[in-house]
């Protein structure tokens, strides 16, 4: 830690530690430059933890996101894919504890009906440290370790185009943030913005698909979507904060095109033929209990190992939650993207009928299994 970076953190956190009534916001490039000495290591520990929590306490600006989502940006290994359109599933990092979340068993159907998908994540981190993208796709025996390069290849073959990355391959410096966020324990900054680096992009079209609870977020989401270059993005009101909505009630997600403003859209499953009893896909009662005192629920591998044995069958055209949860969040992607791109799926209705076809014909599985 030197005198430059030691003096700029005890400035920013002079500003935004100091109570509820005296606190300050930061401008854009405060908050960059304070977030580059923290990537960077030249900020004291305990300071980094300080000023992460200051902000939470005080609650974010848009400027201070912004300036600590384009210093994460600005270090991290982005690639762009030979491909013309790309979904980005940015399903959150610290997992799920109420459900399985076939979420990742997305990339694959998307890339069979078209539109090539790219997911990523972190195999366990806090507040809920559960059942994620990373576990499931290596309970499956997936590869998660891929480099950004390797990711764009695989999304760039015509016979998969789809892939998995890690915040370890594409965003090492702030995946080495990962003991201090824990020992932090609580939601930080980084926990919002780490979903919309966008590790790997499209030539044309980049387009975001991510999930949220509180009605506070999607305007947040968009405006840093659009900050950071994506085309066009769905904010999903969905189970967990994830991107796959509930299977039992209308819904809404959040969209905007071409830069544009975001505007709410209700969507309701039985629409499209979907009639369910369970919001999404339970987490069974033979999971024994947690073991490692962090997710004290259930045992996490176990969950892990289900979601990939019950997104695998859905791949294969098996009915039940797992299959109508793809259909309709990927019937929600396809209506969407035919905006940039004729003849896809124009009405919801069609996305599914379409989504259906491919997960009966055994396609979407055929792209999911040629990668082990």
């Amino acid at each position: 830690m030197n005198n430059e970076s030691a003096a700029a953190m005890k400035a920013c956190i002079g500003k935004v530690a100091t109570g509820p009534e005296y606190s300050k916001d930061l401008n854009f490039e405060e908050a960059y430059t304070a977030m580059q000495y923290i990537l960077d290591k030249d900020a004291d520990p305990v300071q980094a933890a300080v000023f992460l929590i200051a902000l939470r306490m005080k609650r974010e600006t848009m400027d201070e996101n912004k300036g600590i989502l384009k210093a994460i940006i600005d270090g991290a290994n982005i690639v762009t894919a030979d491909v013309d359109e790309l979904v980005d599933v940015a399903d959150p990092y610290n997992g799920h504890n109420r459900s399985l979340p076939v979420c990742a068993f997305i990339p694959p159907v998307l890339a069979a009906c078209g539109l090539p998908a790219v997911s990523h994540g972190l195999e366990s981190i806090n507040p809920k440290y559960g059942i994620t993208t990373h576990k499931v796709l290596a309970a499956a025996g997936l590869k998660v370790n891929l480099s950004s390069a390797e990711a764009a290849t695989q999304i760039e073959n015509p016979d998969i185009g789809w892939a998995y990355i890690d915040q370890q391959a594409y965003a090492p410096d702030l995946y080495n943030l990962k003991d201090l966020r824990e020992r932090i324990i609580k939601r930080q900054v980084l926990t919002t913005v780490e979903v919309l680096i966008g590790p790997v992009r499209a030539k044309k079209h980049t387009h975001l698909l991510t999930g949220y609870v509180h009605k506070a977020y999607p305007p947040v989401y968009a405006e840093l979507a659009r900050f950071v270059g994506f085309d066009s993005g769905m904010i999903v009101r969905g189970v967990e904060g994830g991107v796959i909505p509930s299977l039992q009630q209308s819904h809404k997600v959040f969209g905007f095109t071409d830069n544009g403003e975001e505007s709410p859209q209700t969507f309701d499953p039985t629409s499209i033929g979907i009639e369910q009893n369970t919001r999404a896909v339970p987490i069974p009662e033979s999971i024994p209990e947690g073991k490692d005192g962090k997710c004290k629920e259930f045992d996490v591998d176990a969950a892990a190992a289900a979601t990939a044995e019950a997104g695998i069958a859905a791949l294969k055209g098996n009915k039940g939650t797992p299959y109508d949860s793809l259909v309709y969040s990927c019937a929600i992607v396809l209506a969407h993207t035919s905006k940039t791109k004729t003849g896809r799926a124009e009405t919801l209705s069609a996305a599914a009928d379409k989504v259906r076809k491919i997960l009966d014909s055994g396609e979407a599985y055929t792209r999911f299994a040629g990668i082990k």
